[in-house]
């Protein structure tokens, strides 16, 4: 990300941070009366995170701002957006943020499916360390700030108010990197994160057809953008047209997939057969 876009990330968290303190509230506060996360707040108040529009929106109803200073504030966000909307898959772990994490980190609902890897949000730390190290022009320091960056996001599946749904096809259990003891501990992540009240994981079976054939990986976030998943990186893109497209390509594969005890079971099975794997390479 180029130091421009730095730059108004900077000047529109100062200018944010300001005009809380001139409303006598606490980050904490604010964060409560906007209905946002606290960590979204102290990052975009630091330059470090891109609100949505949406958050914005909240941010500015909970400090009592009148239209001119609402107006300057989404002038100050509409130059952030300007600067670049591409970014690649190393870039999660810069000091400024990424517009990826911004749009997963705002989103109240997160819908994503996958075909080949397992979701960002459910990878555990060595998994991603695989994904991160085959990226083009990858270094350990790159890899290692990115994989520790995409763990700590995964506190969001726990943040009450928030929705999460992952669908991915039985492709993606069996696709692995490493070796059988990482695949199991992946599975008993799995396992886990199947279990919360926040989180849906669906998983479509090798034996039912797919009501599309599938070209990529992509998380819609909101209504608002949805993340594109290439070998290079990752795109967000937030044009209402595309939106619509995949919201509907993404029902499509849900409806698809089989929930619940059915989808556990079918996570049992494979991991048994990692376990398998695992004993007759012993």
């Amino acid at each position: 990300m180029g130091s421009e876009r730095q730059q108004h990330m900077k000047a529109l968290g100062g200018r944010l941070r300001r005009l809380r303190a001139e409303a006598g509230l606490t980050g904490a506060v604010l964060a409560q009366q906007a209905g946002v996360g606290q960590p979204t707040v102290s990052k975009v108040e630091n330059g470090r995170m891109v609100p949505s529009a949406d958050v914005l929106d909240r941010l500015s109803r909970a400090l009592g701002l009148d239209e001119s200073i609402s107006r300057e504030v989404r002038d100050l966000l509409a130059a952030v957006e300007a600067a670049s909307d591409a970014v690649s898959s190393l870039d999660e772990a810069s000091p400024a943020g990424t517009t990826v994490d911004d749009a997963v980190r705002t989103a109240r609902l997160v819908r994503s499916f996958q075909c080949v890897v397992l979701p960002a949000m459910l990878q555990i730390a060595e998994y991603a360390r695989h994904i991160f190290e085959s990226a083009p022009g990858s270094t350990p320091e790159m890899v290692g700030r990115a994989v520790a960056t995409r763990v700590e996001r995964q506190s969001l599946l726990y943040e009450p108010g928030r929705e999460s749904v992952f669908v991915l096809t039985e492709a993606v259990l069996r696709t692995w990197p490493g070796n059988p003891a990482l695949m199991l501990a992946q599975f008993d992540r799995l396992l886990a994160v199947e279990s919360l009240s926040t989180v849906r994981l669906g998983i479509i079976p090798w034996r039912r057809a797919v009501p599309i054939m599938p070209r990529h990986g992509f998380t819609l976030c909101d209504q608002q953008a949805v993340v594109v998943e290439t070998f290079r990186g990752e795109r967000v893109l937030d044009d209402s047209g595309e939106i619509a497209v995949y919201d509907e390509t993404f029902a499509r594969f849900a409806e698809a997939a089989i929930f619940g005890i059915e989808a556990r079971e079918l996570l049992l099975r494979v991991m048994q057969e990692f376990r398998e794997l695992e004993d007759s390479t012993l």
